[in-house]
């Protein structure tokens, strides 16, 4: 049976680490005249489908800078056992659903500074549509190019008919923007991706993910850009 979106209360995590392996402090570092993570938070308390916005760190940093910025954000504390660099984020959102309980979760990160209320409205909507044929959804964007494998072996294409790559059926990359999952599904597979997920689109520039310094920068000319269009 569909489940209507106006009957279901989605919780948002925002997992934020103090400490970054690639970027130094990329979390709570300056961008575009604000701090990265203002960005994410200030969208999705603009989105009326998203009943609370949880953050979820280790760093006093960031923790102090929401208190005082975003009141109405709560903070979970991150257990030492879960702030190493290999900790799994479905132990962290395991986590995080024993300490605010609700039946939907929407999962997104800091440094996807140019998603846009909308399409998270949008996603959320599509998940609700699809629920429970589908039970869980994220994030793609797709990527239309001729790739090898290491091993020179053709992956998407066959190398004696050059076609277009715009012709070439789409692989779809998962952008890591949103992931949006059930409390249940999320304790019986111990996953935030189901059995039969949907994946939902969204395009390259919102789909920007801050994982290097040169993602850093390229998030800061399309933010930048963005607000002299406003």
């Amino acid at each position: 049976m569909m489940a209507s979106t106006a009957e279901q209360t989605v919780v948002a995590l925002v997992p934020m680490r103090h400490h970054s392996q690639r970027v130094a402090g990329k979390n709570y570092r300056p961008i575009a005249g604000r701090i990265l993570y203002e960005y994410i938070l200030e969208t999705l308390l603009q989105c009326t489908l998203v009943s609370k916005v949880v953050v979820d760190t280790d760093s006093p940093i960031i923790s102090e800078g929401i208190q005082q910025s975003f009141p109405q954000v709560e903070i979970i504390a991150r257990p030492k056992h879960l702030t190493a660099d290999d900790v799994p984020m479905n132990d962290i959102l395991l986590y995080d659903a024993e300490q605010v309980h609700a039946d939907y979760y929407l999962q997104t990160h800091c440094t996807n500074p140019l998603l846009r209320t909308e399409t998270i409205s949008k996603a959320i909507q599509a998940f609700f549509n699809g629920w429970p044929r589908q039970d869980s959804l994220f994030s793609v964007t797709p990527f239309q190019t001729r790739l090898w494998t290491a091993r020179g072996e053709p992956v998407n294409h066959n190398p004696s008919e050059l076609i277009p790559t715009q012709d070439l059926e789409p692989l779809m990359i998962e952008n890591s923007c949103m992931y949006i999952f059930s409390r249940e599904g999320l304790k019986a597979r111990q996953n935030r991706i189901g059995q039969s997920p949907i994946l939902f689109e969204i395009n390259p520039e919102e789909a920007v993910d801050i994982d290097t310094e040169w993602e850093f920068i390229l998030a800061e000319f399309l933010l930048r850009a963005r607000l002299a269009e406003a």
